[in-house]
């Protein structure tokens, strides 16, 4: 039997780099909020992953009020609704409350909305084979940390989708949050137990400045 798969949705931009008044989960591409676009990649990879949806409370009304306006998609998407922490640590460790029993549980950001179905697929597989997956890629650039020229070829750039077996990413989460705790890989890394990275997109873009937002247009044209 295929164990129950979830993804966990973090949106708690507030779209100040974006330089918007909108936070930018909600910013439309092409008509719809780019939190939909995100909702249907896991939908479209794989219908049985039970969405879950972390945003800050603040924001609830009016993601009810567009799922409203896209009653169609909504219908597509269909999803648990979690309050949203005062860090990343804390949303994800709401989204994850959420969950009863084992499985597995991606963990991806909102404004991601060109992950791809195979990146998707190959994190649960993975995370099943291995206990966990994290999608990354090879930085394109030359690399120096405190001034000191490193080999790029070392260096991998860390993105979402994030996935863990349930049992691992909850006992991970017992531990108290620290500024260290830059992503859920790094939480699960500080409770002991291995990261696999697994090939990401350099199409998997976060979307949380204007340029990311032109690019993104370019992409979805692409697509289309």
């Amino acid at each position: 039997m295929s164990p129950n798969k979830y993804a966990i949705i973090v949106a708690g931009g507030s779209g100040s780099r974006m330089q918007s008044q909108l936070p930018k989960q909600f910013i439309e591409l092409e008509g719809l909020p780019i939190l939909f676009h995100t909702l249907l990649r896991f939908k479209q990879a794989d219908p049985s992953i039970q969405l879950i949806l972390v945003l800050p409370k603040a924001h609830q009304a009016y993601w009810q009020s567009l799922c409203q306006k896209h009653e169609a998609v909504a219908q597509q998407v269909s999803h648990w609704l979690v309050d949203g922490g005062h860090t990343r640590f804390q949303s994800s460790q709401n989204g994850l409350a959420r969950i009863e029993g084992d499985g597995l549980v991606s963990i991806h950001d909102g404004v991601r909305p060109f992950v791809e179905a195979t990146v998707i697929q190959n994190s649960y597989q993975t995370a099943k084979e291995l206990g966990s997956a994290v999608a990354s890629v090879p930085s394109k650039d030359s690399v120096r940390v405190n001034g000191v020229a490193v080999d790029r070829a070392t260096v991998r750039l860390i993105q979402t989708p994030q996935t863990f077996q349930v049992s691992i990413l909850k006992k991970a989460f017992e531990t108290e949050e620290l500024s260290t705790f830059t992503d859920d890989a790094s939480v699960v890394e500080a409770a002991g137990f291995p990261i696999h990275l697994i090939d990401g997109s350099y199409e998997n873009i976060k979307i949380t400045t204007p340029e990311d937002l032109l690019f993104a247009k370019m992409l979805l044209g692409n697509r289309q």
